[in-house]
């Protein structure tokens, strides 16, 4: 077995962590966990070889405190860090101070973050080099003046989003003019409090289209590859909760030309690692938007891994080390779903719900996997993410995968 690294710091908690550290001990890799002060009972601190506390409950006071994290992997010996999805996975600073410390940052380089963080800079950018973007001046908006005046060349209904935005946090659709005119304050503000900035941009809108994604794999020597594409057009409040692969929306011709927008905008920005860059589609018009690139492992990777056999953590781990993509051409079988498991209450606007999960039992049997960082008495904090588990099926077609799914 090739040599990657020794040891690995683990930046992150739940059930990302322990899907990780699956992966990583599978490469003889030793584990570092980190987990803060409300994490003490977390599975991924138990499973790894090592574990570190890293600071108190609050994230800003632990998973997001880059210096306790530095300090934690410096410590132990780590060799590189391995940062999941979320906190300081798409933080460029994070990425840079790795790089001056000595630590391999698995993922891309610091160069694709900043490109990343900057989503209309980034939209502007892949324009100007003929990939088709969503409709929408291709500069921030400098006030709500502007934003009406734009809205008015688009026609309602229209998005608005913050530049330096993610995770669905300040973005609203707007129906008309005094939707546009009551939200764009209030969402610069929260724009402003989320990202450290408060500029907002505009797209057109459109209700009926879906939210697809290409999964992009790419090393050091500028080659890339696709392992095809996955539908996420379910969504509550702009955040995934159904995924599947491959996308039922799509024909043979339709799938052939997202996948070579998708690996042709990897070309364009030379990008390293793992990705995913992310398009509607709006299918009364056959036409593909894309939207944004992300650059990082995503949530709902495990479709992908189910329709391909491809162990994206691994690849991850070893295009960080340098070595090249020896995959060859990769087919899909099948069909497969996953669904998020969340602790929040139904009966009050699905607020996270945090407390003490008395009995879990999770099924099981063939084609059925579940990404889960909990456990019966397993404590829920109220500071994370209330993500509990991934449950993912897969099938010989989509009906078979929904009917185990069921």
């Amino acid at each position: 077995m090739p040599k990657y690294f020794g040891k690995v710091l683990i930046a992150n908690r739940g059930e990302i962590a322990v899907r990780a550290i699956r992966s990583l001990k599978e490469l003889g890799i030793r584990t570092v966990a980190i987990y803060s002060e409300a994490d003490k009972g977390a599975l991924h601190r138990y499973l790894a070889d090592e574990a570190y506390l890293v600071g108190g409950p609050r994230p800003e006071d632990s998973y997001l405190n880059i210096d306790n994290v530095i300090r934690v992997a410096k410590k132990c010996g780590a060799e590189a860090i391995y940062p999941g999805y979320g906190f300081l996975s798409q933080n460029p600073y994070f990425v840079k101070r790795c790089e001056e410390e000595g630590l391999t940052f698995i993922g891309p380089p610091v160069r694709i973050h900043e490109f990343v963080s900057n989503k209309v800079r980034a939209k502007k950018h892949l324009y100007e080099k003929g990939i088709p973007v969503i409709p929408g001046p291709l500069d921030p908006l400098r006030n709500v003046d502007e934003a009406l005046k734009e809205a008015e060349k688009l026609g309602y209904p229209i998005i608005l989003k913050p530049v330096f935005g993610g995770g669905g946090i300040g973005m609203k659709v707007c129906l008309n003019e005094r939707e546009l005119r009551d939200y764009f304050d209030s969402l610069s503000k929260i724009s402003e409090g989320a990202f450290g900035a408060g500029e907002l941009y505009i797209e057109k809108f459109f209700p009926q289209a879906r939210h697809l994604e290409v999964q992009i794999l790419a090393d050091h020597n500028g080659n890339v590859i696709h392992l095809y594409e996955r539908e996420c057009t379910l969504q509550r409040r702009f955040q995934k909760v159904v995924e599947e692969a491959p996308s039922p929306a799509l024909n043979d011709e339709g799938r052939e030309e997202l996948l070579r927008l998708g690996v042709r905008v990897a070309k364009l920005v030379k990008y390293v690692n793992v990705g995913t860059v992310e398009f509607i589609y709006v299918p009364t018009t056959g036409d593909f938007y894309f939207m944004e690139l992300n650059a990082r492992i995503q949530v709902e990777h495990p479709v992908t891994e189910a329709i391909t056999g491809v162990d994206i953590v691994k690849e991850q781990v070893k295009i960080a080390s340098g070595e090249g993509l020896n995959l060859g051409k990769v087919s899909k079988v099948g069909h497969a779903f996953e669904v998020r498991v969340y602790a929040e209450d139904p009966f009050d606007n699905f607020k996270p719900c945090p407390g003490v999960i008395s009995h879990y039992i999770p099924p099981g049997g063939p084609w059925v996997r579940v990404d889960s960082g909990v456990y019966p008495g397993y404590e829920m904090p109220p500071y994370y993410d209330p993500l509990i588990a991934k449950l993912v099926t897969w099938g010989k077609n989509r009906l078979e995968a929904l009917n185990r799914m069921r």
